[in-house]
């Protein structure tokens, strides 16, 4: 979905692979355990850096970390870590990569725990995402009460990289939080789902 010339779209869309981001996955709500654990992944990656750098990092994180299999990460073990860390890629920082292997692990004892990974994660917008009628001219919040308490209970679960900051980004990537301005033309549809 693109918009009309008369339309606009959020501004830090920008062109580019980002727009189409923005376009067509940002916000909207998210269900599938496979891509809620692969944004868990790559929201950890973004920390420090740009979502523009994790973005076009995207395809190859897919194709070294199993397609984001939650299953096959976990068993991961220091070879395949040492690959990883060698490949350029994606992001080579020894921390986020050892973090994938053990938010695997956690991922899978919520599945075992909730009955999916979704089903545990939506609790925290009540099953449904948050609205916040953010303004063009408005800056996004970092963090809200949901992400703090969200990122409390990751961590106690054993999830790494899992900052209040980090869950927000989450939130709003997996739709959880609808952080669309009122007046982008991606706001009114991504609300309607």
């Amino acid at each position: 979905m693109q918009p009309s010339a008369s339309e606009v779209r959020c501004k830090w869309a920008g062109s580019g692979a980002m727009a189409v981001y923005h376009d067509t996955e940002w916000g909207a709500p998210l269900h599938d355990d496979r891509a809620l654990f692969e944004f868990l992944i790559l929201e950890g990656a973004q920390a420090g850096l740009s979502w523009s750098t994790i973005l076009h990092k995207r395809d190859r994180y897919r194709k070294v970390f199993s397609d984001f299999d939650p299953r096959k990460v976990a068993r991961y073990d220091s070879a395949k870590l040492a690959r990883l860390l060698a490949d350029p890629g994606i992001v080579r920082n020894r921390l986020k990569v050892q973090a994938a292997v053990t938010n695997a692990k956690a991922f899978l004892a919520v599945q075992k725990e909730f009955g999916s990974f979704d089903a545990y994660i939506w609790q925290f917008t009540g099953g449904k995402p948050l609205q916040t009628g953010l303004r063009l001219a408005d800056s996004a919040p970092a963090t809200s009460p949901q992400s703090d308490a969200m990122s409390k209970d990751l961590l106690r679960r054993g999830f790494k990289f899992a900052g209040s900051t980090i869950c927000y980004a989450f939130m709003q990537a997996t739709g959880m939080v609808n952080d669309h301005a009122v007046e982008c033309f991606r706001f009114q549809h991504v609300q309607n789902l």
